[in-house]
């Protein structure tokens, strides 16, 4: 091979335009590349960050969903404590309602008793003294004997 001035005009030339290339070409060329693998590495922090707040999220979700589950059982629990107070109430009321009714009922039933009895007795006097005037064969005078026949209805 033989060395000539074209050949070395030819190294010269490309030394010259690696020259230029390494000075104007190469660094924005390495700057883009550079941005280029910042981003790639910024979006891939931003989804593992992302990840890392679904996994947070979805556990918030999760302990949400508990105490909402605890909340309802608790809710659900004094709904059914208070039926009970409320029928417990309504029972002991309809008790009370019903010892009032009967003690009415036996007021009642002995008010009816008593009048009975009194009128029972105002008969009996009537027939005390009917009979003692059939015995007697006159008329005894109820006006006149009045002690006498009350005594005769309280002994009765």
């Amino acid at each position: 091979m033989e060395i000539n001035a074209t050949l070395i005009g030819e190294v010269i030339a490309f030394l010259i335009m690696i020259a230029l290339t390494m000075k104007f070409v190469w660094p924005p060329l390495t700057r883009a590349i550079e941005e280029r693998q910042q981003k790639i590495a910024e979006g891939l922090e931003a989804a593992d960050r992302a990840r890392k707040e679904l996994a947070d999220a979805d556990a918030r979700v999760a302990e949400e969903i508990k105490a909402a589950r605890a909340e309802a059982a608790q809710i659900i629990e004094r709904a059914n404590n208070q039926a009970t107070q409320i029928v417990d109430k309504a029972r002991t009321d309809a008790l009370m309602e019903a010892a009032k009714l009967k003690a009415a009922a036996q007021a009642d039933i002995d008010n009816m008793a008593h009048r009975a009895r009194a009128e029972l007795r105002g008969q009996v006097a009537q027939l005390a003294v009917a009979g003692a005037e059939k015995i007697l064969k006159r008329e005894i005078n109820a006006d006149a004997h009045k002690a006498l026949i009350e005594q005769l209805v309280a002994e009765i």
